[in-house]
């Protein structure tokens, strides 16, 4: 592959990575993973020979294909480029990549503009879940311009709202995969939950935090991230996941009151640094948790009235609000959320 791999890099959300079709890839996936990982200079906290930004966020990669599926318009895989571990890992989905998606899939001719806005209908290979996609293209050509803004993320974009439909149990088989709303692991009460991303919800104050620290301050906290790994090692068969020692999930999210007027605060481990914002599906998780009967977010959240509550999700750089509309039994069947994207550059890469 010496003469490189088209690729668009792109800017999703609050994280970034390489958008590639999968025909231009390796079919063989230890080759594909061989050669995203010289793309990205892995194995290296610093990923100096290659394209990563040394943190988990920066260093990603989206693999689209036309879809065969009835009523669907693109199938996305989701990878997972570890940067100082040879590990690339499909263990989960990236909803903020995912913003990029659909733009990526109009410019490459795998969907088509439909007028001013246009829907891209995305399978997600990782879990199975479908979502649908909103992208500005107005005269029929896609556009990243706009006034949306999101936290993490300096200045304006056009945006891309996003819905998702079926998440509950895409990873673990069940929204609640242990099969109860409060577990206690190590002494410490947990929800583990799954609506799009698997996470272990703890109270930031039974992990001795206040749980507004910098990223930073908590990432140099040995002690804590020994305490948390050892919950996650637990978690992780009680979540049906098997062994997660080498996987980047579930994700460790410790949550507080909100202090900025939104529904919960959260500091989460992803799983071995510090999140510097929150993750699209990790924020659904966190708020499907606030609005369950009881458990560490329900006990601190504040979630409203009605049958569609929008819940505002502190993070480490802002906020991410999440619009779930709930059944006639009180369970979120559909969350839907904004996002934005940028087209960084559309060339190749090299591996070799």
């Amino acid at each position: 592959m010496s003469d490189g791999v088209r690729c668009m890099w792109m800017r999703g959300g609050t994280s970034k990575g390489g958008c590639f079709l999968a025909e231009d890839l390796p079919a063989d996936t230890a080759e594909r993973d061989r050669f995203l990982m010289r793309a990205m200079g892995s194995p290296d906290p610093r990923q100096i020979d290659g394209m990563g930004g040394a943190d988990p966020l920066t260093s990603k990669v989206a693999v689209v294909r036309k879809s065969a599926r009835p009523g669907i318009d693109i199938d996305y895989l989701f990878l997972q480029v570890f940067v100082d571990r040879p590990i690339v890992t499909d263990a989960q989905n990236c909803g903020n990549i995912l913003a990029g998606v659909g733009p990526f899939a109009i410019e490459r001719g795998l969907a088509k503009a439909s007028g001013e806005t246009s829907d891209v209908r995305i399978f997600m290979e990782n879990t199975g879940q479908i979502a649908v996609a909103t992208i500005a293209t107005p005269g029929g050509r896609v556009t990243y311009d706009g006034d949306a803004r999101i936290d993490g993320v300096p200045g304006t974009a056009a945006a891309v709202p996003i819905a998702f439909e079926e998440t509950a149990g895409s990873s673990c088989g069940a929204l609640l995969p242990s099969g109860n709303i409060v577990d206690v692991i190590d002494g410490v009460d947990v929800t583990m939950i799954d609506n799009g991303m698997p996470c272990v919800v703890m109270r930031a104050g039974d992990l001795g935090i206040a749980g507004d620290e910098a990223p930073s301050v908590l990432e140099a906290d040995e002690a804590l991230r020994k305490r948390l790994e050892a919950i996650r090692l637990k978690a992780g068969p009680m979540m049906n996941l098997g062994d997660v020692a080498e996987k980047s999930v579930p994700k460790m999210t410790m949550v507080s009151k909100a202090r900025a007027g939104g529904a919960i605060a959260t500091r989460t481990f992803i799983p071995h640094r510090c999140h510097s914002a929150i993750g699209v599906l990790g924020a659904v998780s966190v708020a499907t948790a606030c609005l369950l009967p009881q458990g560490p977010a329900a006990e601190l959240a504040e979630t409203g009235e009605g049958r569609k509550r929008s819940l505002s999700v502190e993070h480490p750089s802002g906020e991410m609000t999440i619009i779930a509309t709930l059944d006639d039994d009180d369970a979120v069947e559909r969350a839907a959320i904004l996002r934005t994207a940028r087209k960084l550059f559309d060339g190749v890469v090299f591996g070799d």
